[in-house]
């Protein structure tokens, strides 16, 4: 580490020495920018039909009636499997391409969320949907320039600043007990903007002991001055719910709380500076009404910090130079007490010549870890190629890596046992596809990919009656093909149809049982159908048909109408009625974990503002 240690010391001051003073200048309007734009997989924000990555935007703020939770639209990719422990996002598991729920990095405005206890918490996302403006996702590793845990890609929950003032409040109920509300109120000045949000969604419950309740609430403020754009985000949750069958044969009850602050800096056009903490703790009772037959508390803090230097080059190319620094701990009656920090510096190369076909992206990463962990270098290489005005070629590949959560080293109950011996897991993986604009009203995406793990890590079993082991496996790769299509064949209508098919090596499990990494579908399709119908009516159908390993094909359909009016000068009424699992299809997302049936939520959204 002695090396590792001096190189990043030389690579900070080389940062900050290159980064050179930072000169006032005066402040400026707030940005409000009308271009879809990617953050994830480059240096900087790029239009998303110059990336070379594969990336998909999914817009959340014209359609947050539509959905109950921000997770919802992720179904949308044909290349995300929800792995949902409920509705009204109790507990939800994400994977992509194949790649264990633990694979995929999580981040909000950039910043991590991933949790360090266990990824199980990883979407315990602290800001509403009301909050949210779109996800992005990236498909295959990012670990160049977002970090650890990105070995099958990232998924970034983004805010932006609101252009206009205005109050919205929403409520509804529904099926099983439902009820949900919510508020939002934006301020918006030239140089200044806030926007504070709250939600609250329950539910007894479908089943016995399958019971949530929700509370989230944020407050993000933009302030655009002489020394650059400042954003401070601060945000809390509070989830409490009904685990029966969760982790094992028994009726659980479970509830997790954090709080999330972080703030962006801009120090002139060129250089940034960001810093963040997170506060998570979870309490586990094995049996809910007696707790003390079993009962797990754990608290675990991480903090963040980043610093970031872009220098123009010729044309619209540029040169990337970062710094990061990150640590976590955990205090647990059952995991013990541990502690550990990384720091990283990067370097990224993204070459656009002006009035070229081409673009370039190139960049490598060393990463070290206390503990006397080995240190990771992470190398990252994509590409793009328009051989027509709308036809793009693009290819990608990179290398990812993980550290185990504290769960995975040192958890033990009956059901479950970790491995203080765990390797860290890392992975190859590479893409190639082609974006075709065929018209304004119609594209078609097609991506073939590759992914060889190294000492992948997953929990296995010999019998059903032995205990989950947490081991390293060797010999796990995944390859597959995924495709999209948008067609508008009327400007009333949107049709969107998405298809992932994969196929993971099962030799690597040697006869055992696997807990996780053998979850994914091996087919996953998702069709979606937006109408806006007179008088002011929208209606949204969304079907998805998904096969797992082994398993038999079901699908689930969920539908929304919705319907805006004038009230008065200054505002609007939203009535909307949701239907959930419309098909009634008895499924599960993680084994032995019943989803809800047929369910309906209808309520109202009003809305005053300029």
């Amino acid at each position: 580490m002695t090396n590792f240690r001096e190189s990043f010391a030389v690579f900070i001051l080389l940062l900050i020495s290159a980064g050179g003073m930072v000169n006032a200048q005066q402040p400026t309007d707030l940005p409000h920018p009308t271009e879809t734009l990617i953050v994830l997989g480059s240096p900087v924000p790029v239009p998303l039909a110059e990336s070379p990555s594969s990336v998909l935007v999914l817009p959340l703020r014209e359609n947050a009636l539509m959905l109950s939770t921000p997770l919802d639209p992720l179904r949308n990719d044909a290349s995300i499997f929800l792995e949902q422990r409920g509705s009204g996002g109790a507990q939800s598991d994400l994977t992509l391409r194949g790649g264990s729920f633990e694979q995929t990095l999580v981040l909000l405005n950039g910043f991590r969320i991933n949790d360090s206890q266990t990824s199980h918490h990883n979407l315990d996302l602290p800001v509403p949907i009301e909050a949210m403006d779109s996800i992005q996702v990236l498909h295959g590793t990012g670990s160049t320039l977002h970090g650890a845990d990105a070995l099958s890609g990232a998924v970034d929950f983004i805010t932006a600043a609101p252009h206009a003032n205005m109050l919205q409040l929403n409520s509804g109920v529904g099926s099983f007990g439902s009820s949900e509300q919510s508020v939002l109120a934006d301020l918006s000045r030239r140089r200044w903007s806030s926007r504070l949000t709250g939600s609250h969604n329950l539910s007894t419950g479908f089943t016995t002991d399958r019971d949530y309740r929700n509370e989230t609430a944020s407050n993000e403020d933009w302030l655009s001055s002489r020394l650059g754009l400042t954003d401070l985000l601060f945000a809390a949750s509070d989830r409490s719910f009904g685990a029966d069958q969760f982790y094992g044969d028994y009726p659980s009850w479970e509830r997790t709380k954090g709080w999330f602050a972080g703030v962006r800096q801009e120090l002139g056009s060129h250089l940034q500076a960001a810093v963040a903490y997170r506060r998570h703790t979870d309490e586990y009772v094995l049996v809910r009404d007696d707790p003390a037959i079993y009962e797990n508390n754990h608290i675990d803090g991480s903090w963040q910090g980043s610093l970031r230097s872009v220098f123009p080059l010729q044309g619209s190319s540029v040169l990337l130079m970062g710094a990061e620094a990150d640590g976590d701990s955990i205090d647990s009656n059952n995991l013990g007490q541990h502690a550990r920090n990384r720091a990283a510096g990067y370097i990224d190369m993204d070459l656009n010549p002006a009035k070229s076909r081409w673009g370039l992206s190139a960049g490598v990463r060393e990463e070290g870890f206390s503990g006397g962990l080995q240190t990771a270098f992470a190398p990252h290489l994509a590409g793009r190629y328009r051989i027509a005005k709308t036809v793009k070629l693009r290819a990608s590949g990179g290398y990812g890596f993980r550290l185990p959560t504290y769960t995975d080293l040192y958890y033990s109950d009956p059901t479950t046992i970790g491995n203080p011996n765990l390797k860290p897991e890392s992975a190859w993986s590479g893409d190639g596809g082609m974006d075709w604009n065929v018209s304004p009203r119609l594209a078609v995406s097609v991506t073939g990919f590759y992914s060889r793990q190294h000492d992948a890590i997953d929990y296995v079993r010999a019998t059903a009656s032995d205990p989950w082991q947490a081991v390293n496996l060797s010999g796990l790769h995944f390859s597959g093909v995924e495709s999209s299509l948008t067609w508008i064949p009327v400007k009333s209508q949107t049709i969107r149809v998405a298809w992932t098919s994969l196929y993971g090596a099962q030799s690597a499990l040697h006869g055992l049982q696997s807990e996780y990494v053998f979850n994914y579908p091996v087919e996953n399709a998702h069709l979606e159908w937006i109408s806006t119908l007179r008088h002011g009516f929208v209606l949204r159908n969304a079907l998805q048909i998904a096969q797992r390993y082994q398993q038999t094909a079901y699908p689930v359909w969920d539908m929304t109408l919705t319907h805006q009016s004038a009230l008065g000068k200054w505002g609007e009424l939203r009535p909307y009625l949701r239907a959930a699992n419309l098909s009634n299809t008895g499924y599960q997302e993680i084994q032995g974990v019943a989803m809800p049936g047929r369910s309906f939520t209808g309520g109202v959204s009003i809305r005053w503002g300029e």
